[in-house]
């Protein structure tokens, strides 16, 4: 069973409830041993907002990367912009050889980066919840690119 780190945006109330669909399927899911989600992972021993705080919380997550089979991404476009912070852990997921399952929901256009990056494709919580990550299927993402 997979250990998985699930990249999200946890801004908004929309964004908050389209983890949780993630969170919830990935609970479900029988490949899935456990995952991080660094929302449920927000206290710090340091001030919240200062510097020090942002080096623990960074180095937390960076952490969970490493120890993660693979890294769910929810990618939840404003404009056609991903959050930097999934983004980012979509980058160093790649860079490190983890597998990227990526989660969208809107129609959204997908940036190339995260496109030709990722190693799976998934639109509904669903998918998620019966998704092997213990053989880590391949799924091309086929719609608009930027």
């Amino acid at each position: 069973m997979a250990q998985i780190y699930l990249a999200s945006p946890f801004f908004s109330e929309e964004q908050i409830q389209r983890i949780e669909v993630v969170e919830k399927a990935l609970t479900n899911n029988p490949t899935v041993a456990d995952f991080y989600s660094p929302r449920k992972h927000q206290e710090a021993k340091n001030k919240e907002f200062t510097k020090p705080w942002a080096k623990e919380i960074y180095q937390r997550d960076i952490e969970n990367i490493e120890a993660a089979d693979a890294v769910v991404a929810v990618i939840d476009f404003v404009g056609d912009n991903v959050d930097s912070g999934t983004a980012y852990e979509i980058g160093a997921a790649v860079q490190m050889g983890k597998p990227v399952v990526v989660f969208q929901q809107k129609d959204n256009t997908v940036n190339l980066m995260i496109s030709e990056s990722l190693h799976a494709y998934l639109k509904t919580g669903e998918e998620v919840e019966k998704y092997d990550f213990s053989k880590i299927p391949a799924n091309e993402y086929d719609g608009d690119f930027i």
